[in-house]
């Protein structure tokens, strides 16, 4: 297989540096000036244990198909149509992506659709550069065909991937999976805006409690905390990296860029829209969603709402849905 990676920053640079490292045929995919650094010095890839200068092909756009080729879509849900919209209909297509539309949405377009329920702690904030913090795994990836099954192409994504020191399972069930870790990425508003202050966590903890609320009323099954945890177990550890001081996880460096959108339309959004549909309050995530976008569009900081601004938020919008 050759793998092309649509979306080279984080986790599609993440995946693509190690199939490339595990001697697999693969094109990096970027734009503006994460592909101008990309085709003139390579991917800096840097992990715990190492830094290497990767020589891997790379591409501004579409490049002539082979039978034999595997899309990898690693953009921000915002972007997927238009990334994937210039590439042949009948090419398989992984989305490495957080939320649970994409697949949905992919499928209208594309024949054969596979989620990729990604755990992949990594950073991509200077062009050219992408640091990955998984140890000794660089991260856990669940691979099943959409809606539901595993077939051949899944099953050699998985081999692939398990040679490349990533821990990779063939899901049948991704997207019981993918909910799980939607559930976990409802907090990704509150990295962004409020990082590690003092009471982050109590708001996190309320975001979560409140979508998980939200999915089994709609009858939507997922796994716990504890069975993510016993599955992920020691194989995939967070580790420094010597002279980089991590920053947050992909909402927060989406404003730490000034990338001007976010994807809380795609993850509180996506509690929102199911509670709406059922007729049950969001306040939480309707107010995460509302803030994270008005962040990124005036590109304001990272981490720079007060804690005690957002709760009085969340107050304010509690208040107004239980009248």
């Amino acid at each position: 297989m050759r793998y092309i990676v649509i979306g080279a920053g984080a986790v599609g640079g993440t995946i693509g540096a190690r199939l490339f490292q595990g001697g697999h045929e693969v094109v990096l995919v970027a734009r503006g000036a994460h592909y101008e650094a990309l085709k003139s010095g390579g991917l800096r890839f840097i992990t715990p244990d190492s830094a290497e200068a990767l020589d891997v092909e790379t591409a501004d756009g579409p490049i002539p198909a082979r039978d034999d080729d595997v899309l990898i879509v690693a953009t921000k849900s915002q972007d997927t149509v238009a990334a994937l919209d210039p590439w042949p209909r009948h090419l398989p297509v992984v989305c490495a992506q957080n939320g649970v539309d994409n697949e949905r949405t992919v499928l209208r377009r594309f024949d054969r659709v596979y989620g990729m329920c990604v755990w992949l702690p990594a950073e991509h904030l200077e062009p050219g550069v992408v640091a990955a913090y998984g140890y000794p795994h660089s991260g856990m990836l669940h691979v099943g065909r959409y809606p539901q099954g595993v077939d051949d192409v899944a099953q050699q994504i998985v081999t692939d991937l398990t040679k490349s020191r990533f821990v990779a399972l063939a899901s049948p069930d991704v997207m019981r999976w993918k909910y799980a870790k939607l559930l976990g990425n409802l907090g990704n508003a509150i990295d962004a805006l409020c990082s590690r202050q003092p009471g982050a966590q109590a708001v996190a903890e309320q975001v979560r409690a409140e979508g998980a609320a939200v999915l089994k009323e709609a009858g939507i099954d997922f796994p716990t905390q504890q069975e993510e945890q016993e599955l992920r177990g020691n194989r995939v550890d967070l580790r420094p990296i010597e002279g980089l001081a991590r920053g947050g996880g992909s909402s927060w460096q989406s404003l730490a860029k000034g990338s001007g959108s976010i994807e809380a339309d795609y993850l509180n959004g996506e509690i929102a829209l199911l509670g709406r549909r059922l007729g049950i309050p969001t306040p939480v995530n309707d107010v995460l969603q509302r803030e994270a976008d008005r962040y990124a569009k005036q590109k304001l900081p990272p981490g720079s709402m007060p804690v005690q601004e957002l709760v009085a938020l969340i107050d304010e919008r509690s208040a107004a849905v239980s009248r």
